[in-house]
C-alpha cells in the first residue's frame, strides 16, 4: 500500500485513539457543558468538510461532464449517503449517551451498544477519506493530496473530542478505564477499514467520484443532523455547543482551504 495512503487513512483513527485515552488521565466523569461543547465542534467540523471536500468538489468535477446537469448524480449521492446510514442505523441496535436505545431488539450489553452508535458515526468518515484518497490517486485534476490530507486531519481532530466522548461514559458506567480506553479505541479501527474499502470500489468505477463524494457528505450529513445536533442540545439550554459548532465549522473551512 502506498506509503502517503496508509498515512492518511491511519490519521483520523489516531484522533480517536488519543482523544480515548484521556479516560487514563482524567478522574471524574466528563462534565455535560464539556460534552456539549465537544459534540458541537464535531458537527461543525463534519458539516464544512461535507461542504468544502465533497459536495464542491464533486459539483466541480461533474460540472465539467454534464455541464448544469451536474446536479444530478451529486444529488442522487447525497440522497443515497444519508439513506445508506438511515439503513444502517435502523438495522444495528444501539445506544446514545441519553441511554435512547434505537434499532431491533438486542441482547447486547449497554457498553456494547454505546460502542456501535459511534462506530456508525464513523463509517462514513472512513468513507470520506477513503474517496478523497481515491480520487488523487487515480489523477483527478480536481482532488490533491494536500486536500484529502486535510480531510483527514480535519475528522482527526474532530474525533480527539469524539473518542473522549465515549471513553469517558463507559468508565462512568463501571467499565475499567483500561477497557473503557480499549473499547474506545476499537470503535475508531472502522474508520481506516471503511476507507480502504472504498478506496478498492472507487477505483473499480472512477466515473462515478461526482457520486461517490456527494454519498460520503450526506452520510457524514446523516450523523451531524440525526446524532451530534440532539447531543449538543440536550439538557439545559446553552449557547456554548452553538460556538463551538461555529469554531468547528471555520477550522476545518481554514483547513481545506489553506492546503
Amino acid at each position: 500500500m502506498n506509503g502517503y495512503l496508509l498515512i492518511g487513512l491511519l490519521v483520523p483513527f489516531l484522533g480517536t485513539a488519543l482523544g480515548s485515552m484521556l479516560v487514563l488521565f482524567m478522574k471524574n466523569e466528563m462534565n455535560p457543558n464539556l460534552q456539549r461543547i465537544l459534540t458541537g465542534f464535531a458537527a461543525g467540523v463534519m458539516v464544512s468538510a461535507s461542504f468544502w471536500s465533497l459536495l464542491i468538489p464533486a459539483v466541480n468535477q461533474a460540472s465539467e461532464e454534464m455541464g448544469k446537469l451536474a446536479v444530478l448524480p451529486t444529488s442522487i449521492g447525497f440522497c443515497f449517503g444519508i439513506l445508506f446510514l438511515l439503513l444502517i442505523d435502523t438495522l444495528t441496535p444501539h445506544m446514545h449517551l441519553d441511554e435512547t436505545v434505537e434499532g431491533p431488539r438486542s441482547n447486547l450489553k449497554k457498553n456494547t451498544m454505546l460502542v456501535l452508535a459511534v462506530v456508525i458515526h464513523n463509517i462514513p468518515e472512513g468513507m470520506a477519506v477513503g474517496v478523497l484518497f481515491a480520487g488523487w490517486m487515480q489523477g483527478n485534476s480536481l482532488v490533491s493530496f494536500s486536500a484529502a490530507l486535510s480531510l483527514a486531519i480535519g475528522i482527526a481532530v474532530q474525533n480527539f473530542p469524539e473518542g473522549a466522548i465515549i471513553s469517558m461514559p463507559l468508565h462512568a458506567s463501571g467499565v475499567s478505564k483500561a477497557k473503557a480506553c480499549m473499547q474506545g479505541i476499537l470503535s475508531g479501527a472502522v474508520e481506516p477499514v471503511a476507507g480502504f474499502i472504498t478506496i478498492l470500489l472507487a477505483s473499480l468505477i472512477v466515473p462515478l467520484m461526482p457520486g461517490l463524494l456527494s454519498f460520503a457528505a450526506g452520510a457524514m450529513i446523516y450523523v451531524v443532523v440525526e446524532e451530534l445536533i440532539p447531543e449538543m442540545s440536550e439538557g439545559k439550554h446553552t449557547n456554548l455547543a452553538t460556538v463551538a459548532f461555529m469554531v468547528g465549522f471555520v477550522s476545518m473551512m481554514i483547513l481545506d482551504v489553506a492546503m
